[in-house]
């Protein structure tokens, strides 16, 4: 099963439709805080294997990373795990700063 993509502004779009999926970001925690988007999640890469129990299979969760990479890995891993609906932000938060919030610093 592959990985659905979403671009930074289809998200933005839905957000404001109020069609939010649970958003998660599994960059590491100086990343996080130093931009993220609003309302999301943070379970780093290397700790989802054992947070599975955190996120609900059933929901549609949406994986955000630096630029897609390693929102990409985590998203393949909860399908092969067998979650249902998840997508990848392509382009992660860089994309999301450049298209959708300037506000959100790039690195």
């Amino acid at each position: 099963m592959t990985v659905k993509q979403v671009s930074a502004t289809e998200l933005k779009a839905r957000i404001q439709n109020k069609e939010a999926p649970f958003l998660l970001d599994v960059r590491e925690p100086n990343e996080f805080q130093y931009a993220s988007i609003e309302n999301s999640v943070l379970i780093p890469l290397n700790q989802i294997p054992q947070r599975l129990v955190e996120l609900d299979p059933q929901q549609e969760i949406v994986v955000i990373c630096h630029h897609g990479m390693r929102s990409q890995q985590a998203a393949s891993y909860l399908v092969h795990s067998g979650f249902k609906n998840i997508t990848n932000l392509t382009g992660g938060i860089d994309a999301w700063s450049c298209h959708c919030d300037s506000s959100v610093p790039r690195y």
